[in-house]
């Protein structure tokens, strides 16, 4: 529904790394969510209510020998604090949209690596367990078979070794008179049909397309996704920027 609106906007960022796309949108969003959070705020209350939560944990560190009384303050904390997250509420309301508008389209479009002409992939058919027999990839112009066809099933799947050339396919699987399709992209660009299809007709689960998941950065050995990276530069840009604008 959005894919329309929000694809122009965002597209040309994929000639980039994806480090960089990633590094972009988590800036863009952290920038508008300070500024809303900003302007839909009565910020002198927030700060009043801030520096109040600051002054009880203060108290409460002070009372640790008066337990009566440190929980007396650790009730008005809470109430200060509940105050401060219901009017943090309503910027909530106005990004919470946009975001997940956002958060899909990163995850169609940055979430798995492309396959390229000439690379070789697999397609998986995920079956339920008590389904047996063989299942035929139908061979079209473009796309090379390389693994044995048609494939017996196992362990309730069947996996086909395939490379294409450059080009939008649509695969075709053949299983005791039913026929099962899939879309499939091959590019030098960024870019992927959707992985995975949800058949659930009692025979066929689902049909994958195995692209690899996109590993956007790699800290010290520990190789991070997409979510992940967007949610560490998020935390990094959204302190700063706090800072700067002075948001409470």
């Amino acid at each position: 529904m959005f894919e329309s609106f929000i694809n122009p906007i965002f597209a040309p960022l994929l000639r980039l790394p994806i480090l960089w796309v990633v590094v972009i949108i988590s800036f863009t969003v952290s920038l508008i969510i300070t500024l809303v959070y900003k302007f839909t705020t009565n910020q002198s209350l927030m700060k009043t209510l801030k520096d109040e939560m600051k002054e009880f944990q203060k108290e409460v560190k002070e009372l640790k020998n008066e337990p009566e009384k440190a929980m007396e303050v650790q009730k008005r904390a809470m109430q200060t604090n509940m105050k401060y997250m219901g009017h943090s509420m309503r910027s909530t309301l106005f990004t919470f949209i946009p975001i997940i508008i956002i958060f899909g389209w990163m995850n169609s479009h940055i979430a798995y690596e492309a396959i390229n002409p000439s690379q070789e992939f697999t397609t998986t058919l995920l079956l339920n367990n008590d389904v047996k027999g063989e299942i035929e990839l139908i061979e079209s112009e473009g796309i090379t078979v390389k693994s044995e066809n048609p494939k017996t099933i196992e362990d309730g799947k069947a996996i086909w070794l395939l490379e294409a050339e450059r080009g939008e396919y649509l695969l075709e699987y053949k299983f005791q008179g039913r026929s099962y399709t899939k879309e499939l992209l091959i590019t030098e660009q960024q870019g992927y049909s959707k992985v995975s299809k949800k058949v659930s007709d009692g025979f066929v689960k689902t049909i994958n397309i195995d692209n690899n998941p996109m590993k956007v950065l790699n800290l010290f050995g520990w190789k991070v996704g997409w979510l992940g990276t967007y949610i560490i530069f998020s935390l990094i840009f959204s302190m700063t920027l706090r800072k700067i604008v002075k948001v409470y």
